[in-house]
């Protein structure tokens, strides 16, 4: 499916989400795997200590974004109870790209599309405000899910609004409004909602690999940052 997301957007508009390509110049690849040593010397469970650690390597490294995430394994998620579904099916397998930067910061529709759904995923550890998109693609449907969002970014939309490939519609969320995460921006691409509306997980676990992955393609077609 990864193919057919590149072939579909050959001929597509596309602008950069951020407002500007992000490459190895203004971007840190962030690595939240269980291979990172450094994790372990931070508290997850505590936003200020996790907002601490990913900010002070962008300001160590001279970069503006922080990169990374798409089907990482990742050691993060025992700060929530939400991604445990059950002991055996821990739910830890991110399936979005998060763009980690200032709250505050712009994020612009990527491709033409309109408003699919909208919403407040409130809890610890949840997306926050949320945003889907639906795009077509020729003759086939995607849609963009946005994380992390303000609440402020809520407000005034109406479903199936317009939204042009390029316009500025939300922003990078603060902590705790954000789902009590350092601020970044969630960003997913799914060729089927599977019944959801407003929400769509995030992350799942090794048994449903398979499943995932054949409906949420790597957003990196998107992004234009090349993995290290």
């Amino acid at each position: 499916m990864e193919k057919s997301l590149k072939l579909l957007i050959q001929e597509e508009q596309v602008f950069p989400l951020m407002g500007k390509f992000l490459d190895r110049g203004n971007t840190l690849w962030m690595d939240f795997s269980p291979a990172n040593e450094e994790l372990k010397q931070v508290d997850f469970s505590d936003t200020l200590s996790f907002d601490h650690y990913v900010f002070s390597k962008l300001r160590a490294a001279d970069k503006q974004f922080g990169i990374g995430g798409y089907f990482e394994q990742r050691a993060i998620y025992a700060r929530s109870g939400m991604f445990a579904t059950d002991q055996a099916d821990f739910r830890n397998i991110h399936l979005g790209i998060d763009v980690w930067t200032e709250s505050g910061h712009p994020v612009y529709a990527p491709l033409e599309g309109k408003i699919h759904a909208f919403q407040n995923n409130s809890g610890f550890g949840d997306y926050g405000a949320t945003i889907i998109l639906e795009h077509q693609l020729k003759d086939t449907v995607l849609y963009s899910l946005y994380g992390h969002l303000a609440l402020k970014d809520l407000e005034g939309l109406e479903l199936g609004m317009p939204v042009a490939c390029g316009q500025k519609f939300c922003q990078v969320g603060p902590f705790p409004e954000n789902g009590d995460w350092p601020p970044h921006l969630h960003f997913q691409l799914m060729w089927d909602m599977l019944g959801n509306w407003g929400d769509f997980p995030g992350v799942c676990s090794q048994r449903e690999i398979e499943k995932y992955s054949a409906i949420c393609p790597d957003p990196q077609a998107l992004l234009g940052y090349l993995p290290r």
